[in-house]
Order: structure tokens, then C-alpha cells, then sequence
């Protein structure tokens, strides 16, 4: 970059400035900014002659104050002259001060695309760099337009200078980045691939910055650059640290450099090719082996250069998950950061093995370090820190330690941060219901959870404790007798007198047969804490009130004495005052066995979810820790547990809360095991850990009909059951980005009869084929699948070109003697492939203007099917793909989405609007795309969701 001259000082702009800080107050620095800018007014306006040096220095002061938070509404035109300038401080301070001031609604902006053309084909490398800076900074939709086939041309072209290959890059990263759908996927794609083998890293690095982009929009265009990155990185890691003198920081080898290498990686997975992959291999052992070897500095700035080169190393590595030897390794690299003194390489090694925890290869290996996490979460100083070692405990956690765990975490759950305490009490219910061989221990650890931290036990946690007793005969008694005993504590939490009063109520008989828990001790125990309680917790002690009279004729007159009182019958809260009448006049007017048939006891609840876990993945948000780890848990275990609480009943009015997308995208997991609702409660089930509970289908017979009754529920979700009877679950879960997609099938055998001969198979019939790609990632074929297991199924996907129908699932298998064949439409469709946008306003209907002709635009005016929910209506335009516009439509009430749909060969824009009215109950929905076919099809995907 040349050198400013001494003459370019500017000394008026530096008198200027020591005036306004001289300035005593902020009205003083008013008055001589508004002088100032009367000065550069006439200047403009009077003296036509202005020579360059005084222009550019004006235009300065203009930009001081600007930057000052002043309005400046003149000077533009004089900074645009600056650009055709042929001194590079004249020009430095035109695009200075276009980047900052100028908008990319001004009316100049076709001079300034004039100017920054000129200076594009000059070949003057000073002035191209200055041109290309601009489009970057500005990056407006209509720079892209304008330049949007410029700037790949200079990228590509043999004769540029390395520097503005550098800002080429970066600044088509930046219009990539602003105006994805304006940047066109020619040529130059294959052969910017080829920038990772300049020999200017400088180069590579940016380059590199800018594949990784490109290539998570359009994977198959950039595979060429696996091998290319795994060469590059190779030479890096072998290299010494003399070797890259230019790009060694700290005595570590171009570490930006490898990090992104490494970073680019992870958008693909493991190379196929062994010379590569080995390659590879030897590169990421290289890295772990430098990271055992002594530090050559003891700056800080070595260690840090190191250990993102090696976190990012490790990071490839889960992400491949297919090196075990590797991983093993990883996770005793990790290990010795548990007690780094420095607290984010602490974190760092937390958060890392979370992951590694859900590795089949690795998870022995995580569990070693139980001790050591143990003790991080007793005495780190950093409640970030014992979060994540939180994490790590729930993440390790199986059946061979899962009572060390819970003890651990109950223990420290006395100290623990508020912030964190709901976290824990959840993770200690879900392991504890998970890995009960004992359910008389899970009992004693909910009562414990309770005692410990009752405040932070939500509904959904003391519900199933609730759920799981009455659906275990053998639990029932020991229940009862251990919240009689936890209610004899003078001061009980509100959430024990709740489940006190529930177990009671339907099975305090069990223990009724001890003088120390007599029929009349546990009502007055239970009465002892009916003052004490909220209104919801005093009406279900009523509701157990009522159920005694039944399971107890001898304490009939006490209750009734209890329910005639004129605190009850003429209580101020409407619900107790008129639970209280109706169960009096029950007790009073109805015969024995009307009262034995009304109050009996509470059938087993029907098979749902756990809320509990619903819970917490709502509160982690999906795609955390916990879901990976979730996922390798329901991928090995059987798990115990039993079914969501979600009938009203007479003890106490509980309503279910049914959660969506309870598994985190990216993350395989599996169906969870049950007592089943038919057979004997020793035989596992398998629990719904998905977002719906669906109705039962009947049995696969020889000649299966395709069965597509749930693929509507799936267009605008990716997760759930697709699939359900009495013998076979099918759970789906599904990730897609652009073109591409991955879809995870899982089968849960419901039954504790083997499966034989299991086999499932993905078909795509004719035209299907010609428009996607479906590839079995990991096969389901002649599998055997053992009671209460589950088979795991992986499809790879990608979209070709635009397309209607969808594939079809078979599934065949031996059970009982005879063969069962199930065939299920899977739900592969067109909007999966989208990837949403946001617009202004003014560009959504300058967009939807142009989509004008008859052909692309398609409407459809029909009657809801459901309620006509502002939200849910949000969340189905949300989850159909698109970007909802907010305040971009004249009309409120109405809702506005924008996206574009991604195939291999094209990508379609779409812009949706959807109409309600509510007093009509019907919608208006309109959708414009550039292709006939593709507005047809989204228009009768989405308008079923209404």
C-alpha cells in the first residue's frame, strides 16, 4: 500500500479536532460543529475550483463528525469525485466515507458502481483492493447484483496479484453471506477449489474461509476440496516452525489456517479414499501427538494457537466418529484439561467429552474420568464449569454407575448454584426413572429429589413418580409405607404432601394393617399439613379425603365432620368450596358399592412420553449436550420407565403437557422401554420419547398397503413416531441443509419376542428416482431384533430436481411363527429442501412483483381444518421451511414467508403469503415461485397443514 506523503497530513482536520475536544461543554461543541459545517457548505456550493487535497480533507470533517453521531445530509457527490481520483488517499477517503454514509437506497449508487468498476478492471492491485473492501463493507443486495460476476472472475484469474486474490475471497464470503440466491455457481466454483494449493497461505486461508460456506450450501460442488484441505493440512503439521517463518504465530504453524482446514472438514464426512483417509489420520495423530509434547513457549499466546488447533482436531474427530483408536485418544487428551489450571481449557474438555460420551468407540473411556469430574463439580470455583461437568456426569451415566452418579448429584445438589438447580433435579429424575433395576430405589431418589430441592421439582417430576407407582404392582406398598414415613417430618416440602396424598389416597390399604399407620394416623397426618398448603394442593388432599371414605368406612364421620366445616363448605375459593359439597353429599347419598365403583382405583395411565425428559430438552434447547448424549443412552440401553400422566382424575386435575421435537437435530437416539399396557408389567415396552402420541395401527398383513396416514403431521416437523402397533414402533428423526439430508429410522421391538429375518428397505419408484437421491447410510437388512430393543436405520438424501411424490418404506420380519410386511410413505418432501430467507418489505414485494405471470403464481382459498392459532400458524410457516416476515405486510393479521428451495441443478426462490379470516374460518394461501411445478406442490403440502 503506498505510503501517505507528509503533505497529506491534513492540518486543518487536526486543528478541527483539537477544537472539539477542547470543548467544555456539549453546547460549545455544537456551535463549532455547526460552523464547521457552514464552512464545508460554501466550500461545496461557492468555490467550484476545490482541488483534490481540499475535497478529500472537507470530506474527512464531514466523516469526524458523522462519527461524532451528527446527521450529515450533504458532501455526498463531493466523496463520490474522490473515487475517480487517481491519488490513493483521495481515493481511500471517497471509499471511506461511501462505506460508512451511503445507503444502498442513495440515488448516486449507480455512479459508485461506476467508479468501483473502473477500479476493478484498472489492474491497479491498490485500487482494486480499495474497490473490493467497499463491496464488502457496503454488501448491500445491490452491490451483489452489480458485482456478483466481477468478483469471482478476479478470484479465479491467473494474472491477480496474491493480495487481491485475499480480498476477492473475503468479499464474495460477505456477498454469499448477505445474498445467497445472487451469487452464481459457474465454473469459478472448481476452480477457487484449487486456491487451497497457492502458495500464498494468505491466500489459502481466505479461500479456505470461503469453501467452507460455499460448501455447506452445495456440498457435491466442493468434494474436491477433502483432498486438497487433507494435503494442505498434512504440510502444515509436518512442517517445522522455520518452515512458514511468514505464518508461524508463537511457534505454532499457521494455526487460523489449520483450524479453518480442520473446520472445512467437518462438512464432510470421512473420505473414502484409504490413501486419503490415512493421510488424514497421521495429520490429526500428528496434532495430538505436538499437544503432549512440551510447550516451546510459556506466553500465553503459544498455548492458546495450540489448543484451538488441537480442539477443532478433536471436534473432526467426533464428528467422523470412526476412528476408535482416535477417539480413545481424544478423550485422554481431554482428560488431562479436566485439572488445567486455566478454567476455559477446563470447560473446553467438559463440553468436548459430552460428546465423546455418546461415541460407542469412546464412552469406556469417558467413564474413566468419573472421579475426576466428581471432583470438578464439588470444588471448581466456576459455575459455568460445574454446569458442564453436570452435563458430563448425566452424559456418562449407564446402568454400571448410575447410582454413584444420582447419589453424587443429589449431593451436590444441597450447594448448587440456583441457576442450575431444575437442571439437575430433571437430569437426576430422568437417570433415576432410565436406570432403575430397583424401583423401590427410584422412589427413595424422587422422595430424596423432593426433600432436597422441592422448590426447583416441577409438576412433570413428581407426575411421574405418580405414573411410574400406579403402573407397578410391586412398587405400590413399599410407595405408600416411604411417603407416610417422609410425611412425618415436621416440615414436608408442598410437592411430598402432594405425592403423600395421591399414594394414600389410592393405596394407603397396603399399609393400613400396621397400628403406626392406621386408616385414621394417616388421615390426621395428612390433615396436619392441609392448613400449611396452596388451594391446588388442599383440592387434591379433598379428592384423597373421598377416596379414603371408600378405602376406610371407619374414618367416614371424621372426613365428613372435616368436609361439613364452615371453613370448607363456605371457603372463599370456588373449587374447594365446591369439592367439599359434592364430596359430602356423595359420602352422604350414595351406596356402598355407587361408592366403590365412583371412587375406585386409578387404572394404569396410557402409554405417552416422558414429560420429564420433555422437559429438559425444552430448557437445553435442541441440539444440545444432553440430546446427544440422550441419544446414545436409547441407542444402548433398555431403559425402564413407565407412561406421561395425563388423565384427569379424581385425586387431582392433571392436565398433560405434550411436548414437540424432543430430539435434538444431528443427533441419532432411539425409542425408550415400558411396562406395557396389555401384558405383564415385568415385560420391557418401549416408551414414546417423540413429540406425539399416535393411535395404534393395526398389525402388517402379507399384502401391506402403504400406509400414509401420519405423513401430513411430518411436512412441517422432522421429528416423531411414523409408524406404530402392537408389535413394531417406527421412529424418524430428520436433518436436511440445502439439497442434502439425513434421515434417522428407528425400530423399537415392542414385544419380548425376538424379531427374525428383520429387513427395511427404502424404494423409490419411477419418476421418484430421476429427482432424488436416496442412499443407505447404514443398512437395516437381515437384523435380528431382541425384545424391547432397537435397530437403528441411516438415509442419506439429495435433492436432484423438483418432485411430487415420495418414497416408501418396506419392512418385513418373522414374528411368532409368521411373517409381517409393513409398507409406510415416508416423509420426504419438496419444502424439506429449504433454506430460509429474510427481506425487507420493500425487496419481498419488489420480488413479488416480478413473480407476476400466471404460470408462477399459485392460490388456493379453502376452510380450516383447526383451530386458527396466531402461533401455531407461525410455527407451521416456520417449520414448513421458510423465513416468516414480520411487519413486512400492510395487513398485521396476515402472514408473510420467504426461501429458497435447493437442488442439485437449480434453486427456486419462493415467496408464500397466507390470508386468515377468522370470522369466515377460512384462509387465503398465495405462492410465487420462477417454477410452475414447484408453486403447485408447496401450495398442497402446506395448505393440509391448516
Amino acid at each position: 500500500m503506498p505510503a501517505v506523503s507528509k503533505g497529506d497530513g491534513m492540518r486543518g482536520l487536526a486543528v478541527f479536532i483539537s477544537d472539539i475536544r477542547n470543548c467544555k461543554s456539549k453546547e460549545a461543541e455544537i456551535k463549532r460543529i455547526n460552523k464547521e459545517l457552514a464552512n464545508i457548505r460554501s466550500k461545496f456550493k461557492g468555490d467550484k475550483a476545490l482541488d483534490g487535497y481540499s475535497k478529500k480533507k472537507y470530506v474527512c470533517k464531514l466523516l469526524f463528525i458523522f462519527l461524532l453521531g451528527h446527521d450529515i445530509d450533504f458532501g455526498h457527490m463531493e466523496a463520490v469525485n474522490l473515487l475517480s481520483s487517481n491519488k490513493y488517499t483521495e481515493k481511500q477517503i471517497g471509499y471511506l466515507f461511501i462505506s460508512v454514509l451511503v445507503n444502498s437506497n442513495s440515488d448516486l449508487i449507480r455512479l459508485i458502481n461506476n467508479a468501483i468498476k473502473n477500479d476493478l478492471s484498472s489492474r491497479n492491485p491498490t485500487f482494486m483492493n480499495l474497490a473490493l473492501h467497499c463491496i464488502a463493507n457496503v454488501g448491500s443486495r445491490e452491490m451483489a447484483e452489480a458485482f456478483a460476476a466481477d468478483v469471482p472472475r478476479i478470484l479465479v484469474a491467473g494474472d491477480t496479484m496474491d493480495s487481491v486474490k485475499q480480498s476477492a475471497a473475503l468479499c464474495l464470503l460477505r456477498l454469499n453471506r448477505t445474498s445467497p440466491d445472487l451469487i452464481p455457481m459457474g465454473e469459478w466454483t472448481s476452480r477457487v477449489v484449487h486456491l487451497l494449493n497457492d502458495q500464498h497461505l494468505g491466500v489459502v486461508t481466505a479461500a479456505t474461509s470461503l469453501i467452507i460456506t460455499l460448501a455447506q450450501k452445495n456440498p457435491d460442488d466442493f468434494k474436491t476440496s477433502v483432498s486438497l484441505a487433507v494435503a494442505r493440512l498434512s504440510r502444515i503439521v509436518t512442517s517445522a516452525s522455520t518452515d512458514l517463518q511468514d505464518y508461524t504465530y508463537y511457534f505454532v504453524a499457521a494455526p487460523w489456517l489449520s483450524v479453518k482446514l480442520l473446520r472445512l472438514l467437518q462438512c464432510y464426512p470421512p473420505p473414502e479414499d484409504a490413501a486419503i483417509r490415512g493421510r488424514l489420520t497421521e495429520c490429526l495423530e500428528t496434532i495430538l501427538n505436538k499437544a503432549q509434547e512440551p510447550p516451546k513457549s510459556k506466553k500465553v499466546q503459544h498455548s492458546n494457537a495450540k489448543n484451538a488447533v488441537l480442539f477443532e482436531a478433536i471436534s473432526l474427530i467426533i464428528h467422523h466418529d470412526s476412528e476408535p483408536t482416535l477417539l480413545v485418544r481424544a478423550c485422554n487428551q481431554l482428560g488431562q484439561f479436566l485439572q488445567h489450571r486455566e478454567t476455559n481449557l477446563r470447560y473446553l474438555a467438559l463440553e468436548s467429552m459430552c460428546t465423546l460420551a455418546s461415541s460407542e468407540f469412546s464412552h469406556e473411556a469417558v467413564k474413566t474420568h468419573i472421579e475426576t469430574v466428581i471432583n470438578a463439580l464439588k470444588t471448581e470455583r466456576d459455575v459455568s464449569v460445574r454446569q458442564r461437568a453436570v452435563d458430563l456426569l448425566y452424559a456418562m451415566c449407564d446402568r454400571s454407575n448410575a447410582k454413584q452418579i444420582v447419589a453424587e448429584m443429589l449431593s451436590y445438589l444441597e450447594t448448587a448454584d440456583y441457576s442450575i438447580r431444575e437442571e439437575i433435579v430433571l437430569k437426576v429424575a430422568i437417570l433415576a426413572e432410565k436406570y432403575a433395576v430397583d424401583y423401590t430405589w427410584y422412589v427413595d431418589t424422587i422422595l430424596n429429589l423432593i426433600r432436597i430441592a422441592g422448590d426447583y421439582v416441577s409438576e412433570e417430576v413428581w407426575y411421574r413418580v405418580i405414573q411410574i407407582v400406579i403402573n407397578r404392582d410391586d412398587v405400590q406398598g413399599y410407595a405408600a409405607k416411604t411417603v407416610f414415613e417422609a410425611l412425618q417430618a415436621p416440615a414436608c416440602h408442598e410437592n411430598l404432601v402432594k405425592v403423600g396424598g395421591y399414594i394414600l389416597g389410592e393405596f394407603g390399604n397396603l399399609i393400613a394393617g400396621d397400628p403406626r399407620s392406621s386408616p385414621l394416623i394417616q388421615f390426621n397426618l395428612l390433615h396436619s399439613k392441609f392448613h400449611l398448603c396452596s388451594v391446588p394442593t388442599r383440592a387434591l388432599l379433598l379428592s384423597a379425603y373421598v377416596k379414603f371414605i371408600n378405602l376406610f368406612p371407619e374414618v367416614k364421620g371424621t372426613i365428613q365432620e372435616v368436609l361439613r366445616s364452615d371453613s370448607q363448605l363456605r371457603n372463599a375459593d370456588v373449587e374447594l368450596q365446591q369439592r367439599a359439597v359434592e364430596y359430602l353429599r356423595l359420602s352422604c347419598i350414595a351406596s356402598t358399592d355407587i361408592l366403590a365403583t365412583v371412587l375406585e382405583e386409578m387404572p394404569p395411565f396410557p402409554e405417552r412420553e416422558s414429560s420429564i425428559l420433555a422437559k429438559l430438552k425444552k430448557k437445553k434447547g435442541s441440539g444440545t449436550v444432553s440430546d446427544v448424549d440422550d441419544s446414545r443412552k436409547e441407542r444402548n440401553t433398555n431403559v425402564n420407565g413407565s407412561t406421561d400422566h395425563t388423565t384427569a382424575t379424581t385425586n387431582t386435575k392433571v392436565a398433560s403437557s405434550p411436548s414437540s421435537d424432543l430430539l435434538g437435530l444431528g443427533n441419532s437416539s432411539a425409542v425408550n422401554s415400558v411396562s406395557p399396557p396389555t401384558a405383564s408389567n415385568a415385560a420391557s415396552l418401549l416408551v414414546d420419547v417423540f413429540s406425539e402420541s399416535l393411535p395404534v395401527a393395526p398389525l402388517g398383513t402379507a399384502s401391506a398397503p402403504i400406509i400414509e396416514e401420519n405423513f401430513s403431521r411430518f411436512v412441517c416437523k422432522n421429528n416423531g413416531v411414523l409408524y406404530e402397533n402392537q408389535l413394531l414402533q417406527i421412529g424418524l428423526k430428520s436433518e436436511f441443509r440445502q439439497n442434502l439430508g439425513r434421515m434417522y429410522v428407528f425400530y423399537g421391538n415392542k414385544t419380548s419376542t425376538q424379531f427374525l429375518n428383520f429387513s427395511a428397505s427404502v424404494v423409490c419408484h419411477e419418476p421418484l428416482n430421476a429427482h432424488i437421491l436416496l442412499q443407505e447410510y447404514r443398512d437395516a437388512t437381515n437384523k435380528s431384533v431382541d425384545g424391547g430393543a432397537q435397530l437403528q436405520q441411516i438415509l442419506n438424501i439429495e435433492c436432484l430436481s423438483d418432485f411430487v411424490e415420495a418414497p416408501v418404506l418396506n419392512i418385513n420380519f418373522r414374528y411368532g411363527g409368521s411373517v409381517q410386511n409393513i409398507a409406510v410413505r415416508m416423509p420426504v418432501t419438496l419444502n424439506k429442501f429449504f433454506q430460509p430467507t429474510e427481506m425487507t418489505s420493500q425487496d419481498f414485494f419488489q420480488r413479488w412483483k416480478q413473480l407476476s405471470t400466471p404460470q408462477q403464481e399459485v392460490q388456493k382459498i379453502f376452510k380450516a381444518k383447526h383451530s386458527m392459532d396466531t402461533e401455531i400458524t407461525k410455527a407451521k410457516i416456520i417449520g414448513f421451511g421458510t423465513a416468516l416476515l414480520d411487519g413486512v405486510d400492510p395487513n398485521p393479521s396476515n402472514f408473510v414467508g420467504a426461501g429458497v428451495i435447493h437442488t442439485k441443478t437449480i434453486q427456486v426462490g419462493c415467496l408464500l403469503r397466507l390470508e386468515p379470516n377468522m370470522q369466515a374460518q377460512m384462509y387465503r394461501l398465495t405462492l410465487r415461485t420462477s417454477r410452475a411445478s414447484v408453486s403447485q406442490r408447496l401450495c398442497d403440502l402446506l395448505s393440509e397443514q391448516f
